[in-house]
Parts: C-alpha cells; sequence; structure tokens
C-alpha cells in the first residue's frame, strides 16, 4: 500500500467500527500514549531525586532494571497472541443479542464499566492464590515505588485477566471499543507509580491517584487488600475496600522476595502455589491452595500487599 493510499490513525478510527465518530478511537488511543508518556519525564526527574539523595544505589538500580525487563516478554506475548484474544472478542461479540452503538456517551459508558471490570479483575488477582502467584505478585514484587514499577509485569497476566472483560463484548459493546478503553484505564496507572507527587486532596477521594496507589503496594497491616480502582477510586468507597495514605509506606510483598533477578521475580510464585498444591491431602485442600485467598494457604504463598 503506497503512502498515499495508507489509512492515517484518525481514518482508521472511522473504518474500524461501522458508524462511530471518526475521531474516537484515536482519541482513546492518543489519550492513552499520552498518559503513559508521562511516565518519561517523572522517571527522568525521580532518577535525578534519587541520585540527589544518595539513594540511586545498585541495588535501586538492579531493581527498576528488573521492572524494565518485565516488560519485555510481556510486550512479546501481547505481540505473538493479541490478534487471537481480539478473535476471542470477536466471536464472542456473536453472542451479544443487539449491538450499543458507538458513539461519545456510549463511549465513556463503556470507560466506566471497564473500570469497574477492571477493579474486580484486579481484587481477583489479589484474592486467588492461583492469580496471585502466577502472575499478579510480580507487580508487587519490589520494596521501592517509582515510574519502573509500571513496568513490572508478568506475561502470564496476558492469557487471564483479559478475559475477564468479555462480558462487556457480550452485552454489545464493540471489542475494539472495550480495548480501546482498557487500554486508557492501564495507562492511567502508569504516572500514579511515583512518590514524587504528594496527597491530592480535590482528587484522592475519586480518582486512583498516586497518593491512593503507595497504599495499594503498601505491606502495611492497616494498607493490605485496599485501594483496587483503576481510574476511579470510588468502587474501593463503594465496596469497603478503600483506604487513605495515612503513614508512611512500606513496599512489597508481605514475605519478600529478596532477588532482583528478572526469573526469581517472574517465577517466585510458581513454585510457592505448586508447593501448597504439593501440601494438599484432598480435593478440598487442593481448590482451597488454587482458588483460596494467599494468606490461607500453609506457609503463606506471599500474602498480597495491596
Amino acid at each position: 500500500m503506497s503512502e498515499a493510499t495508507a489509512p492515517s490513525l484518525f481514518d482508521l478510527g472511522a473504518e474500524t467500527i461501522a458508524g462511530a465518530p471518526a475521531l474516537l478511537l484515536p482519541a482513546l488511543g492518543l489519550a492513552a500514549a499520552g498518559m503513559a508518556l508521562v511516565g518519561l519525564p517523572l522517571l527522568a526527574i525521580e532518577a535525578i531525586r534519587l541520585r540527589r539523595r544518595g539513594e540511586l544505589t545498585r541495588r535501586r538500580l538492579a531493581g527498576m532494571a528488573t521492572s524494565a525487563f518485565c516488560a519485555l516478554p510481556a510486550s512479546l506475548v501481547q505481540a505473538l497472541f493479541g490478534g487471537a484474544l481480539m478473535a476471542v472478542f470477536l466471536a464472542a461479540s456473536t453472542l451479544a443479542p443487539w449491538s450499543i452503538p458507538t458513539g461519545w456517551a456510549t463511549a465513556l459508558l463503556c470507560l466506566v464499566a471497564v473500570d469497574f471490570f477492571y477493579y474486580w479483575e484486579h481484587r481477583l488477582g489479589h484474592r486467588v492464590n492461583a492469580l496471585w502467584s502466577l502472575y499478579h505478585s510480580v507487580h508487587h514484587s519490589a520494596d521501592h515505588f517509582d515510574q519502573t514499577i509500571g513496568l513490572r509485569i508478568s506475561f502470564v497476566d496476558f492469557f487471564f485477566a483479559p478475559l475477564i472483560y468479555l462480558p462487556l463484548v457480550i452485552v454489545g459493546f464493540h471489542p475494539l471499543l472495550v480495548f480501546a478503553c482498557f487500554g486508557v484505564v492501564l495507562a492511567w496507572q502508569q504516572w500514579i507509580h511515583t512518590e514524587l507527587v504528594g496527597k491530592l486532596p480535590l482528587l484522592d477521594p475519586w480518582l486512583n491517584t498516586p497518593a491512593n496507589h503507595r497504599v495499594h503496594h503498601g505491606r502495611n497491616d492497616i494498607y493490605l487488600d485496599r485501594n483496587y480502582g483503576g481510574v476511579l477510586i470510588l468502587w474501593d468507597r463503594l465496596f469497603g475496600t478503600y483506604a487513605p495514605e495515612s503513614e508512611a509506606v512500606d513496599y512489597g510483598l508481605v514475605e519478600q522476595l529478596k532477588s532482583r533477578n528478572p526469573l526469581a521475580v517472574h517465577f517466585a510464585g510458581f513454585g510457592k502455589l505448586f508447593a501448597a498444591l504439593g501440601r494438599a491431602r484432598s480435593a478440598s485442600d487442593a481448590l482451597k491452595a488454587a482458588f483460596g485467598p494467599p494468606e490461607a494457604q500453609p506457609g503463606e504463598a506471599a500474602k498480597p500487599a495491596e
């Protein structure tokens, strides 16, 4: 295809969802990209601040490098299997009894719905031992908090977490709109992995802000199982999982992972899960080991530091 006939980003938005405003998908994509890119200047400022304080140690740099490395296999898996995931969502959309028209108002509705589903997907990732051990504990395994933590994700996440959002296409939202809104929800969470921004009194009660997300990454007793929201913190307030930042945050897992080796970061939870399954003496024990909360496992499978 020649440059003259290649569709632009804005043309693509009009072509991919019939009847949708031409600028809708590109606007969502640009919003997500803009929020994600905010992390770059924040990371630079964080590095300068750490260096001036004498805290940019070899250990801290190793931890930051580990976080960045974690994004590589996750990105590779997404590139290899992203098309298959979209095919699953497109197939699921054929089950919808009706089609919700794609417009600005329904896009906002979809964004709120995706954020609601994100709350429950995130909460499951902490409270179901198999999900915590196989992928989400990776994100919480650092004992520090900066922009690189947004990159510390497991490639296994790709094979489980997106499936939570299938009901949204089954009720009639277009799969591409669901994916675009999901991208916005994830992108919002990049910039909030920082200690540069203090409390924001006007926003903290409503949105997932840096202060609220610091709480989520704390291993302090008062911060465990708190602040699961993606963009809106209202879900936590509604379902009783909200906690404000009220004391200094001690980051990481309850049972800290001391290794900075990316393989150890990715697979430490696997060993804990398989050990818990190995200790099972009955089918009910095995089910508890897989689907019960992490702290209920024999020997504890790294209680979520939320």
